[in-house]
């Protein structure tokens, strides 16, 4: 008789059988229910502040989450390569906001195929170079590119250090026949010191006043030009920027959150528990949908449990947490204590774990839920997820394209 069992290790999926008796372990999953929330929420949050959501694709590379997105209402999907611009595009989506330069004549050619085929691009520049790089390119293919200036800070990442480079690349464009410039980008995540917020506030009120300038001195090359910045952490600040007056009806504000679609139990949940302590008047908040199932694979000695989980499956900038246990072909209202579990090391196929001495129960072939930080760290180790109901059965298989 042929085997039930339900194999994800980056193979394909049957759909039906339940995590804890149909699946081979371990597995990417993803909590329909709150994933269902986490859309809503973000979309609403962006709405409320009178700006777009274009979620940052890379941190699932899953087209089909980037679908969901798009039917709660998000404006576009950004990216950060052009290899991930022509999967989303051979997916469906057709609106691609680049938060990067594009270099190199290989991707270029990716992004003009792209154009030519019907999608919505923009990019970021941020040299004079690269800006007469893209005006020679795409002139010969006899496309126009919109792009975006970036506005970096000292120390940071990419982008214009100067107002005055921005001023002057925004000269160079206009000199670009098939050059556009559609408008400014930014990224918060860059700014550091002794009091962030205060920096990101700052920062975020600088990139509104240059897109006011730029506007004033009728640099855009559309009616309403883009302004975007915001990554998982800060985009509270972000959208109270973009509210003020002075963007009003006047400019298009995208904000670009990514992990917030399944939310972590890490780095963003303590990211978003500052985000509703600044921001009271917030409903809820987001809920973490985004775990790794795996088994008790040994336990060899007293107080030690080896779990069959490693860093090939989950994200370990944090170490796991261990969320919930099961015994195996169980239900899942049958939950097991995992109180007092420490994951103390993880190796690559293996996580050790620090037993209490009351978890006398423990057996080999358990079933651990694990959360983890950071979820891109997570979503680019699986080929697919298994997208799951409140009972734990799969419901659909979601596919990654990294």
């Amino acid at each position: 008789m042929q085997s039930m069992a339900l194999a994800v290790d980056k193979g394909s999926v049957e759909l039906g059988p339940s995590l804890l008796g149909g699946v081979s372990l371990p597995a990417a999953v993803v909590h329909e229910g709150p994933l269902e929330h986490n859309l809503v929420w973000m979309q609403r949050f962006a709405e409320a502040h009178g700006a777009r959501l274009a979620p940052h694709g890379k941190t699932t590379m899953t087209p089909a989450l980037f679908h969901r997105q798009i039917q709660a209402g998000a404006w576009g999907i950004t990216l950060a390569t052009a290899p991930q611009c022509r999967a989303a595009f051979a997916h469906g989506i057709t609106r691609l906001l680049m938060a990067n330069q594009l270099v190199g004549q290989a991707n270029m050619a990716i992004i003009a195929s792209l154009i030519e085929q019907g999608a919505t691009f923009y990019c970021v520049v941020d040299s004079q170079e690269n800006v007469r790089q893209l005006g020679r390119f795409f002139a010969k293919r006899g496309l126009i590119l919109p792009v975006l200036i970036e506005v970096g800070v000292p120390g940071g990442r990419c982008g214009c250090r100067t107002q005055q480079q921005i001023l002057s690349l925004a000269g160079t464009i206009a000199e670009e026949p098939a050059l556009s410039l559609a408008g400014l980008e930014g990224y918060e995540g860059v700014v550091h010191g002794a009091d962030p917020e205060a920096g990101i506030r700052a920062y975020a009120k600088y990139l509104v006043d240059v897109a006011v300038e730029l506007e004033a001195a009728k640099r855009f090359s559309e009616p309403e030009p883009i302004v975007t910045a915001s990554g998982s952490a800060w985009y509270d600040l972000i959208a109270e920027a973009f509210e003020g007056a002075p963007l009003q009806g006047r400019f298009t504000a995208v904000l670009r959150p990514g992990c917030y679609v399944v939310h972590d139990h890490g780095l963003y949940r303590d990211a978003q528990s500052a985000v509703l302590a600044r921001r009271p008047d917030l409903p809820d908040g987001l809920e973490p949908a985004l775990e790794v199932f795996a088994q008790v694979q040994s336990l060899p000695e007293p107080g030690l449990a080896i779990i069959a989980l490693g860093k090939r499956d989950i994200g370990h900038d944090q170490l796991p947490i261990a969320l919930r246990r099961y015994r195996e072909t169980g239900t899942p209202e049958q939950l097991l204590s995992v109180d007092g579990w420490e994951v103390t090391k993880i190796m690559d196929q293996h996580t050790f774990v620090r037993l209490p001495k009351e978890a006398l129960d423990v057996e080999v072939g358990d079933i651990v839920a694990f959360g983890a930080s950071h979820p891109c760290l997570t979503f680019d180790k699986w080929r697919q997820l298994l997208l799951v109901d409140n009972d734990l059965n799969v419901k659909e298989h979601l596919a990654t394209y990294f």
